[in-house]
């Protein structure tokens, strides 16, 4: 993997370790030489790992939307920032550039992103690894809430296990390079008999 997607907060959040997290990826990819996409910002954490991976002379592409441009939190000193219609579009741009992706702790941005990218995955739109670097059991709500999901039926065990999870990013590293994408052909057949058992 050459170039990896992270979804991060626009806010710092409440712990320093948040802030350590986003630098230490950064500093990963720069010692990986790997190549950053993000949502374009100069606030939050996206800031803290724009500018660690600038100030080491990487290559740091953002994707933002026009209307947040002219919110002015747009980090214009990036190698390259991509205007988008909408962030349908920006969430898109982001996949198609990427040869994985990475959540770091964010709000209701990050969560979109990582919801959109692990349908892509479901649905076979693209097979690329999405790893979660959980700092702090941050994530470990909502992860809690995925095993109820497949507990309850409604998310498919494959599909859960399949999102990568470590507190350490030269783990997550790892398994996402080991990532096999789940067969689509399956689990629809499975849905498929499912439906028709219910329905009689």
């Amino acid at each position: 993997m050459t170039t990896i997607c992270v979804f991060c907060g626009s806010s710092m959040g409440n712990s320093p370790g948040y802030q350590q997290a986003a630098r230490a990826t950064a500093e990963f990819f720069v010692q990986h030489n790997i190549r950053l996409v993000y949502g374009g910002a100069k606030v939050g954490l996206m800031k803290i790992l724009a500018d660690t991976l600038l100030e080491n002379n990487c290559e740091v592409i953002g994707v933002m939307p026009g209307l947040l441009i002219e919110k002015e939190v747009a980090h214009h000193g990036l190698t390259r920032l991509i205007q988008v219609e909408s962030m349908a579009e920006r969430k898109l741009k982001m996949a198609e550039m990427s040869d994985g992706f990475i959540a770091l702790p964010g709000g209701f941005g990050t969560f979109d992103e990582l919801s959109e990218v692990l349908i892509y995955n479901q649905l076979r739109v693209t097979d690329k690894p999405v790893g979660i670097l959980n700092t702090a059991g941050y994530f470990d709500k909502m992860l809690e809430f995925f095993d109820h999901s497949v507990k309850e039926g409604f998310v498919r065990a494959e599909h859960r296990n399949n999102l990568l999870v470590s507190e350490d990013i030269e783990e997550l590293y790892q398994l996402m390079q080991k990532y096999s994408p789940v067969t689509i052909g399956k689990w629809l057949e499975d849905i498929k008999v499912e439906a028709g058992r219910k329905s009689e």
